[in-house]
């Protein structure tokens, strides 16, 4: 029976809408490579209880990227199928006293940010050449931490993504997607992101091979109805048919889909 461990987004981990099996199905989101590969943010200490808004699998995303805990609990799942999908890799980076740490909206929304930890945090920008370097390094240790430990038994995935430019409407019209915002005020430019990821995608392949790549492009279209709203990378039923059906040629299972809570080193 296949055991899958997801390092990337809800694109991934929206395949199992019922929240998978808790002991096949492992995902680790709201981080980034360097992120994932820096030392633990320095006099960070998490609240016992999840701070307002935060629900406790956003709280627990937020926890483990600043704790650094996701890369232990991999190699202990033993996956037989490990996807990447970089979609979480729209968020900038923080600098913190030597290490990194992904700035993301639970990071912001916590309240975590007006800690001593992150008083003398510096910005990172995702579009910056500063960034994409960090990024380089982190994706050429992930590569290395694969063949190093049990990861490389698993089958290894890439589940290529876009931003999407339109939505279908809930009367289903195909319409321009609004401009979007990762964070509250800051519109992004898709066109940007989009060339970031191809640039990513392009870089990981060349530096992990065999990697299987699945994707679903002409199914790339938001869905207004999605169960976490209106998003460029919340996208219509179709989409997550196509890749399911990529994803079982594979050896995934669908099976692995039933109640439960998945359990979520980093959960969206």
């Amino acid at each position: 029976m296949s055991k899958v461990a997801i390092i990337g987004s809800c694109i991934s981990r929206d395949l199992w809408p019922i929240r998978g099996d808790i002991d096949r199905l492992l995902y680790v989101s709201r981080t980034s490579l360097p992120s994932l590969f820096s030392a633990p943010v320095k006099g960070f200490r998490p609240a016992a209880e999840p701070p307002a808004p935060l629900g406790r699998h956003q709280h627990r995303a937020l926890v483990a990227d600043l704790e650094k805990t996701a890369l232990a609990a991999l190699v202990a799942f033993r996956p037989t199928h490990l996807i990447f999908d970089f979609i979480d890799e729209r968020f900038d980076l923080l600098s913190l006293d030597g290490g990194l740490a992904t700035h993301s909206w639970e990071l912001a929304a916590s309240g975590y940010m007006d800690r001593k930890p992150f008083r003398r945090a510096r910005q990172v920008p995702r579009l910056s050449d500063a960034c994409g370097r960090l990024w380089s390094r982190g994706a050429a240790e992930m590569a290395a931490f694969v063949r190093a430990t049990p990861l490389r038994d698993a089958r290894l995935i890439l589940h290529s993504a876009r931003w999407a430019e339109r939505q279908r409407d809930a009367k289903g019209r195909v319409r321009p997607l609004p401009t979007p915002e990762i964070q509250p005020g800051r519109p992004e430019q898709i066109e940007a992101h989009n060339a970031l990821l191809a640039r990513y995608e392009a870089e990981f392949e060349a530096l992990l091979p065999p990697l299987a790549r699945i994707e679903a492009p002409s199914h790339r279209l938001a869905d207004a109805g999605h169960q976490w709203g209106l998003s460029p990378f919340h996208y219509v039923p179709a989409y997550y048919e196509d890749i399911w059906r990529q994803l079982e040629a594979l050896g995934v299972e669908r099976a692995l889909s039933g109640p439960g809570d998945a359990p979520s080193v980093q959960a969206a």
